[in-house]
């Protein structure tokens, strides 16, 4: 049987960016689906509890990821509308982002992303739209 599952793409170097400061792990990226994990230790709140904007890193990190691959050479994707509904908290462990393509378009992809606990539990529904331009 041969494996005509296109080559994943190589993702940027992460050091010094906020995904190195988040551990924020990219475990397997295609146009339609990104899955990535983050821990929750250092990513909480003052009341220990995982930060919804770290939910949010995870969630813009994941599609946007997806995104570039749908824009293609040439061109880069850039987040511009991002919604998340915070279902449940987390204390410990790491979460895990999948991001799920709901519109590839000329100029505009969009994610659903969810994210979910190590137990399988929903933390987070998000969605992110991002614009596809011509890279500078």
């Amino acid at each position: 049987m041969t494996d005509t599952t296109p080559a994943a793409p190589s993702l940027p170097p992460t050091a010094g960016t906020l995904l190195e400061r988040m551990g924020i792990e990219i475990l397997e990226v295609t146009a339609d689906r990104a899955v990535g994990t983050m821990p929750v230790e250092g990513n909480t709140q003052p009341y220990g509890l995982l930060h919804g904007g770290a939910s949010a890193v995870l969630v813009e990190t994941l599609g946007s990821y997806a995104a570039q691959v749908h824009a293609g050479a040439g061109r880069a994707a850039v987040g511009i509308e991002i919604n998340a509904t915070h279902h449940r908290s987390a204390r410990s462990g790491s979460v895990t982002g999948t991001a799920t393509a709901v519109h590839l378009g000329r100029t505009l992809a969009s994610y659903q992303v969810v994210v979910d606990d190590a137990d399988g539990r929903r933390i987070c529904t998000a969605r992110l739209t991002c614009m596809l331009i011509d890279a500078a």
